[in-house]
C-alpha cells in the first residue's frame, strides 16, 4: 500500500494494493500491522455505512470532547471527501484537504481525531464505509457550515442536498469569537 501525506498533520491518503484478475479483484482495506508500520496506529470501535444520491453533502462534522478518527472509503460511486482543521488554536487552522474516493480508485483517507469531516456525492449514487476510533455520541457532535468562507472548500457542487442539521451549522467565527 502507498501512503500519501497531506498538508494536514496525520491526514493521509491510502492507496491499497489491488490484485486484479479475470474473476475481479482483491484488496486489504484494513490491516493493523501495515497501517501501524505506515504511521497510522489506531484502534477502531465502530463501522458506519451510508448511501446517498448525487449532490448530497454530509458535513462538516466533528466531535467536541471525544473526537473520532475515521478511515473512509467509497464502495460504490464517487465522492469528494474533505478533512478540515477547524481548531482556532492550531497552526493549520482553516486548512482543508480534499480527495476523490471511488469504488474504482480504491483510495481511502484517514482523518485523525480533531478534524472536521464531510463528503459530497459526485456520482449518481455512492455508498461510503468508514471505521471510527470512538463511539458516536449525537450529544457530542458539532459542525461547521459546508460553505464556510474561512475554509473556502472547492466542493464539486453549488447547491448541495443537505440534512436539516447540516443546513444549520454555525460559521467558524462562532468557534473563534471573531
Amino acid at each position: 500500500m502507498q501512503v500519501i501525506q497531506t498538508r494536514l498533520p496525520g491526514v493521509v491518503i491510502i492507496e491499497p494494493k489491488v490484485f486484479r484478475d479475470g474473476r475481479g479483484f482483491f484488496l486489504e482495506t484494513w490491516n493493523a500491522r501495515k497501517f501501524s508500520e505506515a504511521g497510522v496506529e489506531v484502534s477502531f470501535v465502530q463501522d458506519n455505512h451510508s448511501r446517498s444520491r448525487k449532490g448530497t453533502l454530509r458535513g462538516l462534522h466533528f466531535q467536541r470532547t471525544r473526537p473520532q478518527g475515521k478511515l473512509v472509503r467509497a464502495i460504490e460511486g464517487l465522492i469528494f471527501d474533505v478533512a478540515a482543521d477547524v481548531d482556532p488554536t492550531s497552526a493549520t487552522f482553516g486548512v482543508w484537504v480534499g480527495v476523490e474516493l471511488s469504488a474504482d480508485n480504491f483510495r481511502q483517507i484517514y482523518v485523525p481525531p480533531g478534524y472536521a469531516h464531510g463528503f459530497c456525492v459526485v456520482s449518481d449514487v455512492a455508498q461510503v464505509e468508514y471505521k471510527c476510533t470512538e463511539f458516536y455520541d449525537p450529544a457530542d457532535e458539532g459542525g461547521v457550515m459546508w460553505n464556510e468562507p474561512i475554509l473556502d472548500i472547492a466542493w464539486p457542487v453549488r447547491e448541495p442536498v443537505l440534512s436539516a442539521r447540516d443546513q444549520h451549522h454555525p460559521p467558524l467565527a462562532h468557534r473563534t469569537g471573531v
